[in-house]
């Protein structure tokens, strides 16, 4: 009886997993996806791939179009602005100054276990030609100026990347190529957050990094002053 006890939760697990990734596949894929689409990158029957999809858009999470493909729903907005409302709410003003100021996409990122989550991002609005992509974006926490920022808002560990220590100094980090090839990046950690949180900035021009150092430090330090008010 305890076998079997223990089994059932393991299946409906398993659904909310199946389901779960056929929301995080659907909303990553630019065109949105088909059921047969979803079926062959779950590895599933096309019946069971349907399903799935029908239960995400009665739930307003997916939305299907008229051509039968399946995209984000209008709900995935709701959730994403109940993430960290007040952190996002100070950050965003901070962001768009200096992305306007500097000409480059600003980003913020938390940490999450072993990564860095952009979780919001602005675009400027008096460049044409900039880096850009999803907030959602996921990358190591041990590699790139969001990741190093990061861990210097941290304790000091044994062994940590020479860039976590000279982030720590000076209080932001820079990171060149070690996300995308090309590109140069700098982060500084913003105080008083929890869960850890910093700026990002992301350019593929050396001296607009250089140039954002500064204004990137005191945009962080600007936050965290807001989150202790």
């Amino acid at each position: 009886m305890a076998e079997q006890a223990s089994a059932r939760p393991q299946v409906g697990s398993q659904t909310l997993a199946r389901g779960l990734r056929a929301l995080l596949v659907v909303v990553d894929s630019p065109d949105g996806l088909t059921s047969q689409q979803l079926a062959v990158e779950l590895g599933v029957h096309r019946s069971i791939a349907y399903r799935l999809l029908q239960t995400l858009v009665e739930f307003g999470l997916l939305t299907q179009s008229a051509d039968g493909r399946y995209r984000g729903g209008s709900r995935l907005a709701t959730l994403a602005d109940a993430y960290l409302p007040a952190l996002r709410q100070l950050a965003i003003p901070a962001m768009r100054e200096v992305a306007n100021e500097i000409g480059c996409t600003v980003s913020l990122f938390i940490a999450e276990g072993a990564e860095a989550v952009s979780i919001e991002l602005v675009e400027p609005t008096t460049a044409t030609h900039h880096i850009a992509f999803k907030a959602g974006m996921r990358t190591p926490i041990n590699r790139g100026a969001a990741g190093y920022a990061l861990l210097a808002a941290g304790p000091q560990v044994a062994e940590e990347p020479d860039e976590v220590t000279r982030a720590r100094e000076r209080g932001y980090a820079t990171s060149s190529g070690e996300i995308e090839v090309g590109a140069y990046a700098v982060a500084a950690p913003i105080p008083n957050s929890h869960p850890r949180a910093c700026l990002n900035l992301i350019t593929y021009r050396e001296d607009q990094a250089t140039a954002a150092e500064e204004f990137i430090l005191n945009a962080a330090r600007q936050v965290g002053e807001a989150l202790r008010d």
